[in-house]
């Protein structure tokens, strides 16, 4: 018979384990980055961010990239179950070709011939959304894409909440809702008028919100979850600060043009998720 101190080393030994896939490396991280040290969460955040960096990078270049020392890399590495730097990029490589495509290459050549002009940023904003669609298809989890429908299709109403870049997204949500008769309420904030008061137990919350975090969005849900209502969050990674709300979290990162994105991705959930909820709540009824 094993003695309870047995169990615990077991149990630790299981926790301590390597992920084996790029998924599991990502459903781990999710699920600890808010416990790890300030330098390595820092670290944490910028893997989640530039995944495709692992693969190509030195321990060095990454801990530049991430204005970490090398040693914070090696804690990381260590810290998610790897024996070493190595042992983390073999996972990587493994996956890469499969999970991102090399759009870094092609950005740079258009860079290099296009001028100036309307047509060059043309393609360069089809090209990064190109790529970002095709991100999607790997970010976005099938379970957790049906979760959100589910929880959505059964919510008595649901509220849209996203400000800024993500503002879009929701008001574009909202008027698909609209369009499908799916009680909605769209939460702008226009002239500061706060509408949460309106969010009940049995509602549904879709948030949507990018790096830097609008700390509007946080506190709408820390709220919307104290009082019972269902979170949905679309977000860029894994350690976004929607996920301590046990927000079921569909991933999204839309590529930029300098300092612009084009929403491609983002919108393409949305609509997708608007859809899927109109259909199955017209099951349901």
């Amino acid at each position: 018979m094993k003695d309870a101190k047995q169990d615990t080393d077991e149990s630790r030994n299981e926790n301590d384990s390597a992920p084996d896939t790029i998924d599991a490396f990502f459903n781990r991280l999710g699920n600890t980055a808010d416990d790890l040290p300030k330098r390595l969460k820092q670290f944490a955040d910028f893997i989640a961010a530039n995944p495709d960096r692992v693969a190509v990078s030195t321990v060095a270049e990454l801990a530049e990239g991430a204005d970490v020392q090398p040693s914070a890399v090696m804690r990381f590495c260590q810290e998610m179950g790897f024996t070493g730097f190595s042992q983390m990029q073999k996972l990587f490589r493994s996956g890469y070709s499969r999970k991102w495509p090399d759009y870094a290459t092609r950005l740079d050549k258009l860079r290099e011939h296009g001028a100036e002009s309307p047509s060059a940023l043309l393609a360069e904003f089809v090209e990064v959304g190109r790529a970002s669609l095709e991100n999607l298809m790997t970010t976005v989890e099938p379970r957790s894409l049906q979760q959100a429908v589910d929880v959505l299709a059964r919510a008595e109403t649901i509220h849209m909440i996203g400000f800024r870049r993500a503002f879009p997204v929701t008001s574009y949500l909202a008027y698909a809702f609209e369009k499908m008769d799916v009680p909605a309420v769209l939460h702008s904030g226009l002239a500061n008028i706060n509408m949460e008061h309106l969010i009940r137990p049995n509602d549904a919350v879709i948030a949507v919100t990018f790096a830097p975090y609008t700390q509007m969005t946080l506190d709408i849900v820390a709220r919307a979850r104290e009082t019972g209502a269902d979170i949905v969050a679309i977000t860029d990674m894994v350690t976004s600060p929607l996920a301590r709300f046990k927000a079921i979290q569909l991933l999204v990162s839309d590529l930029d043009v300098g300092a612009f994105r084009a929403l491609s991705a983002s919108l393409s959930l949305a609509i997708t998720l608007a859809v899927s909820v109109g259909a199955q709540r017209n099951r349901i009824n």
